[in-house]
């Protein structure tokens, strides 16, 4: 698929000629990666962050309650992980260099020995000197969402953050034996359909083995939450944040990424409350993400409004009624990490 073909299925408002898109994007799935939904069970461990982006709620600039998991705190809930049978724990937080890299080696050692899970981390820009220590300490994939592949974009969002560092970050990460992950917000104040078909491109471009996609969505209390009209571009020239163009981008991810694992993600399910992770996984996607945070932490960890909606209920009780609705669907609970899948070319010996 080229560029001119990923522009107009963004432009597509056709539901016949749409639900051909989600078809075939739901036929590759399941040729490539199964029926199968892998697990990855969220930890937050902190919302400290030394970035200052446009439209995040735990921003450097924002006065608000900060926390810090300790220890003992994260490795109870991948002990949860493991009871609850997620193959993989994410360890996600803000820039925090508070999070210091011996803190990150020895959690991820801990999580490896102590439960056999699988290990993401999604700790921001780090040096590369503590990626290769936490890589040679276990650590499975690597998560650096790049959010635009417009690099003017990126700087008006992310102030002080560069997109070639962000990018060369990644590919330093695979170099060292991760598997990689991106990914973008759809709808971003400033974002053009000609700026998305590009994203879609760098996917393949950068041969991802998870890609992250998530509608733009900005806590009230930042810039772009106050105001996003002065970012805005003119009516049918800018990218709607909704679940449908979010949820084209995730089919066209995974049209040009086969064997890539798609969340369906928390941010989808926000601005779909009633049925967002499903139509996720119903158009390509392979993932879901229950959150392990604890409730009291949880609740500070306040990206954007929203987020932990829903959320309250025992993660027990959640578990099962997840089981319930990829069962509804045709889906089951994967065993195991759920890495990416390689397919060797058909002429390899």
């Amino acid at each position: 698929m080229n560029r001119q073909e990923i522009l107009q299925w963004l432009r597509e408002a056709d539901e016949a000629r749409l639900e051909y898109l989600w078809q075939q994007a739901d036929g590759i799935r399941r040729e490539r990666v199964g029926d199968e939904v892998h697990l990855r069970a969220l930890i937050e461990l902190s919302n400290y962050c030394r970035r200052d982006c446009f439209y995040c709620g735990i921003r450097a600039s924002r006065c608000i309650e900060r926390y810090r998991m300790s220890e003992d705190e994260v490795m109870d809930c991948a002990r949860l992980a493991q009871r609850l049978r997620f193959g993989t724990v994410v360890l996600q937080s803000g820039e925090d260099m508070g999070l210091t890299s011996d803190l990150v080696t020895r959690l991820v050692r801990r999580i490896k020995v102590e439960t056999g899970l699988a290990v993401t981390l999604s700790l921001g820009e780090r040096d590369v000197e503590e990626l290769a220590e936490w890589r040679k300490a276990g650590a499975d994939r690597y998560l650096l969402k790049h959010e635009t592949s417009d690099g003017g974009l990126f700087r008006r969002i992310r102030p002080g953050c560069d997109l070639a560092d962000r990018l060369g970050l990644l590919r330093r990460a695979r170099e060292l034996g991760y598997e990689v992950g991106s990914g973008v917000m759809v709808g971003i104040p400033g974002q053009s359909y000609e700026s998305l078909a590009d994203d879609v491109s760098i996917f393949r471009e950068l041969d991802l083995d998870m890609i992250g996609i998530g509608p733009f969505v900005a806590h009230p209390e930042t810039p772009l939450g106050h105001d996003r009209s002065r970012f805005m571009l003119p009516e049918g020239e800018q990218v709607p944040a909704t679940d449908l163009m979010t949820t084209k981008v995730v089919a066209l991810a995974r049209l040009v990424c086969p064997d890539a694992n798609i969340p369906a993600t928390t941010a989808l399910a926000t601005v779909n409350v009633a049925r967002g992770r499903e139509i996720g996984l119903e158009r390509g996607a392979n993932v879901w993400m229950p959150d392990l945070t604890p409730l009291r932490w949880r609740r500070l960890y306040d990206i954007y409004p929203g987020k932990s909606a829903g959320l309250a209920a025992p993660v027990e009780e959640e578990r099962r009624r997840l089981i319930a609705v990829l069962a509804a669907m045709g889906r089951m609970p994967a065993t195991g990490a759920g890495g990416r899948q390689r397919r060797r070319p058909a002429n390899a010996g």
